[in-house]
């Protein structure tokens, strides 16, 4: 999969207008603008899909909002903002590139298509999924854990490229995705287990399905312990049937397999006393 980072003025207007105000001068511009052009900002509102769906050949119907938008010096600023941040952004997915592509072709191995990401002010503290292929990204890099933003927005994509599934199997999928993105895929990066990382609700369900995770990373067997011991999750190696198959699976086929297994999973480690 790959990744193209831009600052477009129409989006960037649009998030902005119909984002929370991240300015006192931008609120007042926008409340300017709605008491004198109410009807032309309503109309912006339909801009979206079209905007991110095709924004290079993007002509509005109506350009007073933009252009309202653009010739206010309030916007430079803060264009020059985004563009400052995207470049943050970028370095940061460019940086962990090898481990992110080893997530998408070794741990998804499911064809995910190519993206496209709008930045947006990063005051506006939010990641949409806004399209099929499109994120919109403003959101700030956490100092103290900066490649939090690098997770959530990974996360969001391949959810988003994994099937559904009926309300009761979700709790695997989520499951399942953890162990991808948030302990496996972060483990890489940090080179420290991140694998007591993610949704405390789902701390169980992982430690029940992590012999079988080990399988379907190619870990061999005689691993095992290091893993363990890397990860502060211990199991009885004894008990568990190596499956060679689970390397040939792709997500959504050890998602299933989880899920139409699930009773002698959980059972089998319920019954091991070595968990912790």
């Amino acid at each position: 999969m790959n990744i193209n980072f831009i600052v477009n003025d129409y989006a960037l207007i649009w998030t902005l207008l119909f984002g929370a105000s991240i300015s006192e001068p931008i609120y007042k511009l926008k409340q300017r603008m709605w008491d004198t052009y109410k009807n032309e900002y309503n109309a912006v509102f339909k801009d979206k899909t079209q905007i991110l769906k095709d924004y290079k050949n993007f002509i509005p119907n109506d350009d007073t909002i933009y252009n309202i938008v653009l010739d206010s010096k309030d916007y430079e600023k803060l264009r020059k903002q985004a563009e400052k941040y995207r470049i943050e952004v970028m370095r940061m997915w460019d940086k962990n590139k090898k481990e992110t592509d080893f997530l998408y072709k070794k741990m998804i191995r499911k064809k995910v298509p190519d993206y496209t990401v709008f930045i947006a002010n990063k005051e506006l503290n939010m990641i949409d999924h806004a399209g099929e292929q499109t994120l919109v990204v403003g959101k700030e890099i956490d100092k103290k854990e900066p490649l939090k933003l690098l997770l959530e927005m990974n996360m969001i994509i391949i959810k988003h490229n994994v099937k559904r599934y009926k309300e009761e199997y979700e709790q695997f999928k989520k499951a399942v995705l953890e162990l991808a993105i948030l302990n496996e895929y972060a483990t890489r990066i940090t080179g420290r287990s991140c694998y007591q990382s993610g949704n405390p609700q789902l701390l169980s369900l992982k430690r029940w399905l992590y012999p079988y995770w080990l399988m379907y990373l190619g870990v061999p067997k005689e691993e095992f312990e290091s893993y363990m011991t890397r990860d502060k999750i211990v199991f009885d190696v004894s008990k568990y049937a190596y499956e060679k198959e689970f390397k040939k699976m792709d997500i959504e086929e050890f998602i299933e397999f989880c899920i139409r297994n699930k009773r002698y999973m959980i059972r089998e480690i319920r019954d091991d006393s070595n968990i912790i």
